[in-house]
């Protein structure tokens, strides 16, 4: 493929997902920086590859920046955790103050939640609920069977909700997710 030809079909395909990567990459590293340099190199690997890409690029992308991240932590020594700002921009009209700070405090609520839960956890539930991917994609782009993502996505959901709903003490929350981490390998 020409050089202007790959770099025409990349910011056709790839481009547009830029914000989905840095979210992925974001929430893997649980830092800004490193999600930055994380998503440099991802596109890097991706534009290297991309004679490769056959069918969806996003989830295909996807991929490449879950990859990327992994082997980031791995040589910077940071434990897999996820982490995440801020929800997409809504496209509704503007709430009221009052509003807008009860949805401030339940989108923190929901950052922090999702903060307490193992990182494979976090993962499925980030790349389903928040970058929209289909059960087979996550599969893929996590490389576990399709039934370890139905169960992930299931026990992180219920485990979500009970968080939510206990007393507001992240303690609990802390002490629920070290207690339940070792049965959480599947």
């Amino acid at each position: 493929m020409r050089s202007q030809e790959k770099l025409r079909r990349f910011e056709e395909q790839i481009s547009p997902h830029l914000r989905s990567a840095y979210n992925l990459a974001r929430w893997v590293t649980r830092s800004h920086e490193d999600a930055e340099d994380v998503v440099q190199e991802a596109f890097l690997r991706a534009f290297s590859a991309l004679d490769s890409l056959r069918g969806d690029a996003r989830p295909w992308l996807l991929t490449i920046v879950r990859n990327t991240s992994l082997d980031w932590l791995k040589r910077n020594q940071k434990p897999a955790a996820v982490g995440y700002d801020d929800a997409p921009d809504a496209t509704e009209p503007s709430p009221d103050p009052e509003e807008t700070l009860v949805i401030a405090r339940d989108r923190e609520k929901v950052r922090q939640a999702l903060e307490q839960l193992p990182g494979e956890f976090r993962e499925a539930l980030v790349l389903r609920e928040m970058e929209g991917l289909s059960y087979k994609e996550i599969a893929s782009a996590a490389g576990v069977p399709l039934g370890t993502v139905m169960s992930r996505l299931s026990r992180g959901r219920d485990w979500l909700k009970r968080i939510l709903s206990a007393p507001a003490t992240a303690k609990q929350g802390e002490t629920a997710a070290k207690s339940e981490k070792g049965s959480s390998t599947r």
